[in-house]
């Protein structure tokens, strides 16, 4: 780290910006907000790697999908409810503009179409660019490392919150 403490605050609100920007795309997988997952990648181009779910050349295949998965309803109610939880951040500044990431997620899932429960635990591998002003993500892959999915019980009840921003 650059020892001008001007440079070496410039790095930590860098970072900070983009650790807000990885919050903030959970928060908005969390709350089915499409576009503000959408909102997260850079305009064009974003490479995207998500295992099962597909790899992408750009964000908005994905963000197809997951309008498709986060707001499908049965007789009005939501149906999936998902929770991502990011730790354990690891952010390098490579120049001004561009930076790397790895994120370990916590992800739980909540399934009312085949009653089941999921838990999983992966990396996010993330690339970050600086586009209009605004640290956006460029590339993000995830590698699951472990998962188990079980059946919710005849007893158990699921209370939906709101969803609105």
């Amino acid at each position: 780290m650059d020892s001008d403490p001007t440079h070496r605050l410039d790095d930590l609100a860098h970072i900070e910006a983009i650790k807000q920007l990885k919050h903030r795309y959970w928060r908005s997988c969390d709350a089915k907000d499409v576009n503000g997952f959408r909102g997260c990648f850079i305009a064009e181009g974003a490479r995207i790697d998500y295992g099962p779910l597909g790899t992408f050349d750009d964000a908005e295949p994905m963000a197809k999908i997951f309008g498709q998965v986060a707001l499908h309803q049965v007789d009005g109610q939501y149906v999936i409810f998902d929770m991502h939880h990011g730790h354990h951040p690891e952010l390098i500044l490579t120049s001004e503009t561009t930076a790397t990431g790895r994120w370990t997620l916590e992800f739980r899932q909540v399934n009312l179409l085949d009653r089941t429960e999921t838990l999983m635990t992966g990396e996010y591998d993330d690339k970050y660019v600086v586009e209009s002003g605004e640290w956006k993500m460029s590339a993000s892959k995830l590698t699951v490392r472990w998962s188990v999915r079980r059946p919710l019980g005849d007893d158990a009840e699921v209370r939906a919150g709101t969803f609105d921003s």
